[in-house]
């Protein structure tokens, strides 16, 4: 299989199903952003020492590829996979993992600043993308496209979930939060 194909030199590319569409429209945009919370999350893995949370986030990747294949398929063209659908399991799933990680921490009493370690870092820069991500999400149901609730609960939860994930991260590499402090 090539990786080139050239179909898109000229600024389009294919949707699931084969429609044509162009680079920039907001569909690209929303399932091109996943893919890049995605490869962050690559980064955070390859950071990460615990199996565990190495463990849940590639589970996470393989749901971002779900998600993603969710908004490459314009519904109103074409029925939606079955391996496509962004289900209660997964949202409930991430619920999950977040309250086992919020009981490892200390109660947050004030603001904290993104930083720390470096694999808490990297979590803050994937809750970041993924806030982007469900921007995009939210513009693409705005024009007019059908988006699944059950995708927006996932992708919300998820930047919740790298928040958790980052003051974990901290604890274990024991390094303090950064609190922020009004000057």
């Amino acid at each position: 299989m090539k990786v080139y194909t050239k179909t898109g030199d000229k600024g389009q590319t294919s949707l699931v199903g084969g429609q044509r569409v162009s680079k920039c429209c907001e569909r690209l945009e929303s399932y091109g952003t996943v893919d890049e919370l995605n490869s962050h999350i690559g980064l955070l893995i390859a950071m990460c020492s615990d199996d565990a949370d190495k463990a849940f986030l590639t589970d996470i990747q393989g749901a971002l590829f779900v998600v993603g294949g969710y908004l490459a398929t314009d519904n109103t063209q074409r029925e939606v996979r079955q391996g496509n659908i962004v289900t209660a399991d997964m949202v409930e799933a991430v619920e999950h993992e977040i309250d086992r990680l919020q009981e490892l921490l200390p109660p947050l009493r004030l603001f904290i600043l993104p930083g720390g370690s470096m694999a808490a870092s990297q979590a803050h820069v994937c809750r970041t993308v993924c806030r982007r991500s469900e921007r995009c999400i939210l513009r693409l149901a705005e024009c007019g496209a059908e988006v699944d609730e059950q995708v927006l609960s996932y992708v919300n939860r998820l930047s919740d979930y790298f928040f958790v994930l980052a003051r974990k991260l901290n604890v274990d590499a024991k390094v303090e939060d950064i609190v922020w402090r009004r000057k």
